[in-house]
């Protein structure tokens, strides 16, 4: 007999009775929508757990991370390490040299997509096609593969030591034009149209009409270029000598001096460095999901 009792339903069951056919979809449909909730829980902790476990150990003392076996939980939480770190290392200047360079890096850098994409979309020229491919190939190129032209040619132009040198490689990019191609392709050729009607001129519809129906994808964009030129070290590792032009990611590193390695200093510096990242992508990702579901692949 079927009851509005879900368990009382389940028992019967179990002891050869029978379950009504809507009972026993509404068990399936909530387990079928607890199941993937609690593995993305699983999996959410899984890749987390690395950052909260630095961060619970960095307000550890030195005599507590040098213990065995480590204590996840200090009995006596400190803020040593972080001032000790503050006073040590200039990080904040840090901060600032990469907060600098990711500004103008990323502004210029999805300005001259945008312009490029505009004109990949919207214009008809010879060779098109060949020109996009061209671009295309571009993505395919490792980094490393032109770090020693990139830096001769920085050197020989005297760019060492210069928001200039840090930024330059980040200026343009074939993966972004691609990217705003692909979502200007999205946008009907009749926009265009009816604003010529209408005597806007290119930079007016591109400026006016099209950037603010684009803001999903640039912000996303934005997001993604952000954490990219914000880790970078190899290449500010090559063109800063100077403690007055070191980014953050070469600060950190400079943390690690000698034979002995304090691990409290490492984990604070780490985790003051993260927070300028983690803040970018809270407030972005409503953006970043939106941007990479706006825009469809077109030929």
């Amino acid at each position: 007999m079927c009851t509005g009792d879900v368990s009382v339903s389940v028992n019967t069951d179990f002891n050869g009775g029978t379950v009504c056919t809507g009972e026993k979809d509404r068990i399936l449909s909530i387990i079928k929508r607890t199941v993937p909730e609690i593995i993305k829980m699983l999996l959410g902790l899984l890749f987390i757990a690395p950052l909260i476990i630095g961060i619970l150990f960095s307000f550890q003392s030195e005599q507590e991370l040098g213990t065995y076996p480590l204590h996840l939980l200090s009995d006596a939480p400190t803020l040593q390490n972080y001032l000790e770190v503050i006073k040590a290392v200039p990080l904040f200047s840090y901060l600032l040299n990469s907060g600098i360079v990711c500004l103008v890096s990323i502004a210029t850098q999805i300005m001259i997509a945008c312009l490029a994409a505009y004109g990949f979309v919207f214009f008809e020229f010879p060779l098109k096609k060949l020109l996009f491919s061209l671009v295309l190939m571009t993505t395919m190129i490792p980094g490393e593969v032109v770090v020693i032209t990139n830096y001769t040619t920085i050197q020989s132009l005297h760019l060492t030591n210069t928001y200039a040198g840090l930024v330059v490689t980040s200026l343009i990019s074939g993966t972004s034009i691609f990217l705003m191609r692909q979502f200007f392709m999205t946008i009907p050729k009749d926009y265009k149209e009816a604003a010529v009607l209408d005597g806007c001129g290119e930079m007016r519809f591109l400026f006016h009409i099209i950037l603010p129906m684009s803001k999903p994808t640039i912000s996303s964009m934005a997001v993604y270029l952000f954490v990219q030129i914000y880790n970078q070290f190899f290449w500010p590792l090559l063109v800063t000598n100077t403690e007055k032009m070191r980014t953050i990611q070469i600060g950190i590193s400079m943390l690690v001096t000698g034979d002995v390695v304090n691990y409290g200093h490492i984990l604070a510096g780490a985790v003051i460095a993260i927070i300028p990242a983690m803040m970018i992508y809270i407030i972005g990702q409503d953006y970043m999901i939106r941007g990479m579901t706006s825009g469809g692949v077109k030929g």
